[in-house]
């Protein structure tokens, strides 16, 4: 049996699993590991890397529902068949982050939910809970399937410039999310947002401005500004009919997804 930490991991994905081995899988330098999850309808595979003669490390694939996975560790030899050398089950599941991104989404438009935001920043979190909830926030925007027609504004798009209002890019740059910011800034809607005046006649760029985030309002006003750095930045997918595959440079993994 082998040892997965942790044994979950969010519908996203990009969270580092470790895998213990046991003593007798503990084995020579050319035997390569690889991870496959097995879902109800589709199927991942991890390649791994060693971290030491009795444990690897891999990067969870991101899942398409929230479910009880099968997981078998398969180790391969260069002149010798595939072998499943110890199987496991692994748990995808819904996390606050996914929870905030999907209400975030479907809030986009709307002014009572975007005041409950602003409400939420008078008692602002420590930095490295920003950054932390930065990072797993944009991750799960990015895996939300969001609709052809979704806007950064909301679906009523006849509102003109003129009406101030809270939008979604104002949430973010006030809370300082620069991850977020980015991913919005990309999205239909998002620069618009930009010259889209609050209440308080404060824009999206003034916000970033008045509370000192050079950052972020570089990103807001550079032409050439380049991504923050996250899990995303270190990742590539390639998309090719029902495959994809992905290559985590930071751990150097690859992960190929197929609809099983």
């Amino acid at each position: 049996v082998m040892k997965l930490n942790p044994q979950q991991a969010p519908l996203y994905g990009d969270s580092v699993i470790t895998v213990q081995l046991t003593e007798e899988d503990k084995v020579e330098d050319d035997v390569v590991f690889y991870l496959v999850f097995t879902g109800s309808t589709v199927q991942h595979c991890t390649s791994t890397r060693k971290i030491n003669p009795g444990s690897l490390e891999t990067i969870s694939p991101g899942h398409d529902c929230c479910e009880t996975v099968k997981v078998a560790l398969c180790a391969s030899r260069e002149g010798h068949p595939v072998l499943v050398v110890a199987e496991e089950t692994f748990q995808f599941v819904q996390d606050e982050a996914y929870d905030a991104a999907q209400f975030l989404a479907t809030c986009a438009g709307n002014q009572q939910a975007l005041n409950f935001t602003r409400f939420l920043d008078r008692s602002r979190p420590p930095a490295a809970d920003v950054d932390f909830l930065d990072e797993k926030v944009a991750l799960a925007f990015r895996h939300l399937k969001l609709p052809a027609e979704w806007n950064v504004l909301g679906a009523d798009q006849s509102l003109t410039e003129n009406i101030p209002r809270e939008t979604l890019m104002h949430f973010a740059v006030r809370l300082g999310l620069l991850r977020l910011t980015w991913f919005l800034l990309q999205q239909p809607g998002g620069r618009g947002a930009l010259s889209i005046h609050n209440n308080e006649g404060a824009t999206p760029v003034s916000l970033a401005l008045e509370r000192g985030y050079q950052k972020l309002h570089q990103l807001l006003t550079e032409e050439e500004a380049r991504e923050p750095d996250s899990w995303s930045t270190l990742s590539h997918t390639v998309h090719s009919g029902d495959y994809s595959i992905k290559h985590h440079r930071g751990l150097d993994v690859y992960m190929l997804t197929a609809e099983a």
